[in-house]
């Protein structure tokens, strides 16, 4: 690997970084953006939500654009566009609303930034390589996870939260840059000219239909919390400041770079993809089913619980591995898109879905509220990962893996 495609990987890393931070952020200014703004509760589900439900249905035209113009310019231009303009919005909000549209910008300018990196992935590289490679990449990206927690809340009381983003901003745009001049295409291989088409032939793959419905509840449970639940539930029922629920976020956040990291060899190693998905997932629902039993035992309890979830919840990079063994190469980034469109318009999903659970009780913050949400995720989630059995292993050393 040359020294330019090492810096153009470097800038998709950074700019992945960028797109850990931005989907978990909220939770540690919660309480100046209720304070300033009068945000709610439900303002910022939705608000969170909208990040995901954009950015997912953003990986459509993504993944056309990848196929067809390469990673460079994708990300680049929508990174450095739409994400920026949505950083921008979110420093000037001075009404709840203006905090919902700012993340459905920063939404679209994040949706192609993993996604460029996974396309390069499965074209350089052997296909037994992508799941160490994208688990690695994950973990990589959630250091954006702890510079969202307590480094936020430190930079924020110091300088506040305007500011803060000033900054992002600024450096969102040098980041952009750096894609736009030092990330190498792969050699355009594409064979068809189906367009938005080649999705519907995606979906004529039998062995990806359990795999994409897992997709859908994989990543909602980890994100959700982290990246919404837990500055509410902490604050409501515990009373923890912008400070301890950073401390907490930040631990879950650093077993979610531990578990990315875990998960990366495991289907070399154990010679399976399937076996170690459905695994993790137990585990995860096992952990949050406890959280819902006893959603008021302590502090500490709690966040061994959540930091369970971040260590066991992060088979992502798995599950895209296990996926692409069964998509064409002229479909690739369509299929990558495809693949994480699910991941992410799932927890998008699932933040309406639990939003309205809590909401619908007489008292949104009530423990009672939170306990309906955790009970929620275990419920649907179980059925996913039910189902996610009947689904066709694709073991990296087998004699059909895709190269």
């Amino acid at each position: 690997m040359g020294k330019n495609a090492f810096i153009g990987l470097a800038g998709l890393g950074i700019a992945y970084i960028y797109s850990q931070f931005f989907r978990a952020f909220l939770p540690v200014l919660t309480p100046e953006l209720s304070q300033e703004l009068g945000a709610t509760q439900e303002h910022l589900s939705t608000a969170a939500a909208a990040w995901f439900i954009v950015f997912g249905l953003f990986q459509f035209p993504v993944g056309v654009m990848l196929d067809r113009i390469g990673p460079r310019r994708t990300v680049a231009y929508l990174f450095g566009i739409a994400g920026t303009a949505g950083v921008v919005l979110f420093a000037l909000s001075t009404k709840p609303w203006m905090i919902i549209v700012s993340m459905s910008l920063i939404g679209i300018g994040c949706a192609p930034v993993l996604m460029g990196s996974l396309f390069i992935f499965a074209r350089k590289f052997a296909a037994k390589q992508l799941a160490v490679l994208t688990s690695c990449l994950v973990a990589f990206g959630n250091l954006g996870n702890l510079a969202s927690t307590a480094p936020l809340a430190k930079a924020t009381n110091a300088f506040g939260w305007r500011p803060v983003l000033w900054v992002i901003a600024a450096s969102t745009v040098a980041v952009a840059l750096l894609v736009y001049f030092f990330v190498n295409d792969p050699e355009h291989e594409e064979t068809d000219n189906t367009g938005l088409a080649g999705f519907i032939e995606l979906l004529k793959i039998k062995a990806l239909w359990p795999i994409l419905l897992l997709g859908i509840v994989l990543y909602a449970p980890v994100a959700n919390l982290r990246g919404l639940w837990a500055g509410p539930y902490l604050a409501n029922v515990f009373g923890a400041d912008n400070v301890l629920i950073g401390q907490v976020t930040l631990g879950m956040g650093i077993a979610m770079i531990v578990g990315s990291l875990i998960y990366g060899p495991l289907d070399k190693i154990l010679n399976t993809r399937k076996w170690i998905i459905f695994t993790g997932n137990v585990v995860t629902l096992l952990a949050i089913a406890v959280l819902a039993m006893n959603p008021t035992s302590s502090i500490q309890q709690v966040s061994i619980l959540f930091i369970v979830v971040g260590l066991f919840g992060t088979s992502y990079g798995v599950l895209m591995a296990h996926g692409r063994s069964f998509v064409p190469a002229a479909l690739t980034g369509r299929g990558v898109t495809l693949l994480n469109f699910t991941t992410i318009f799932g927890a998008g999903a699932m933040q309406y879905v639990t939003g309205a659970v809590a909401s619908r009780h007489v008292n949104p913050v009530s423990t009672e509220a939170y306990q309906h949400v955790f009970w929620t995720y275990v419920i649907i989630s179980g059925v996913a990962v039910a189902i996610y059995l009947f689904s066709k292993d694709a073991k990296p050393f087998a004699a059909n893996e895709r190269v």
